[in-house]
């Protein structure tokens, strides 16, 4: 492995894992009310994990997006998302989830990412971080879902107590699920409408897995918001489908 490359995230893994630390601790001696400036060692730790990301396509010449870096890519995408979330909220507890998460794909960048840039050209480049960031985008819906389920049974069964209680209430949180999955939805759209326009053979047998499970899991996303705004679809079902369809696009990045 590079080392530059591995001294950058080494250090975005520290601040990740820092930033868990001082979070979780935040949740287990002083509730759940945490100040924004806490969030300054997450927010330092992606900067890091960005750098390490731009020096190596600097040196490259372009854009390295394999599959070690992506997978990367898409965890530096949910920890930005869960500081831009957290500091206007109670969402430290997504953070002990999340960090470790971007910790943990940082490191693997650094000891087997590959190294070898891939020249696309705009189209292409457009379409590449359309997906990454839905990918990211839909990754942390799923946190939220499985975050707002046990919230949900512990409620039922009146046994709301430890980091649960650091969640904001039932209703925000589900509120913030939908809204996520809508935004990671419009650009799940937006990667598939790009991958019809300027992909020259979307169903090469390279690409064809990646189409029908990617499609797939749009018309799943796609149902669940038709079935949350007529219906009022929450809980568990919100649940099964968004992780439903999240499994859908793990099998298609995979």
């Amino acid at each position: 492995c590079d080392t530059a490359r591995m001294t950058f995230v080494l250090i975005a893994a520290a601040l990740y894992l820092t930033a868990t630390g001082l979070l979780f601790r935040r949740l287990a001696t002083l509730g759940p009310s945490v100040p924004a400036a806490l969030w300054l060692t997450p927010l330092a730790a992606v900067m890091v994990h960005g750098t390490a990301h731009l020096r190596a396509w600097h040196e490259a010449g372009g854009a390295n997006l394999h599959f070690f870096s992506a997978l990367s890519l898409v965890g530096l995408g949910m920890a930005l998302l869960t500081v831009l979330v957290g500091v206007r909220g109670r969402m430290a507890a997504l953070g002990v989830i999340v960090f470790p998460i971007a910790a943990l794909v940082a490191i693997g960048y650094g000891l087997v990412g590959r190294q070898d840039p891939q020249q696309l050209d705009w189209p292409l480049q457009l379409h590449a971080w359309c997906a990454l960031l839905a990918y990211a985008t839909l990754a942390l819906a799923s946190v939220l879902a499985i975050l707002s389920l046990l919230q949900e049974r512990a409620l039922r069964q009146r046994r709301l107590r430890g980091w649960l209680r650091a969640l904001p209430p039932l209703v925000e949180l589900e509120t913030l699920l939908f809204r996520t999955i809508a935004v990671g939805f419009a650009l799940l759209t937006a990667t598939l409408l790009t991958g019809v326009l300027f992909v020259e053979d979307l169903l090469a047998q390279h690409l064809a897995h990646k189409t029908v499970f990617s499609v797939l899991s749009w018309l799943a996303f796609g149902a669940l918001l038709l079935g949350r705004r007529l219906q009022g679809w929450r809980g568990a079902k919100a649940v099964r489908w968004t992780l439903g369809a999240m499994i859908l696009l793990v099998l298609a990045f995979f």
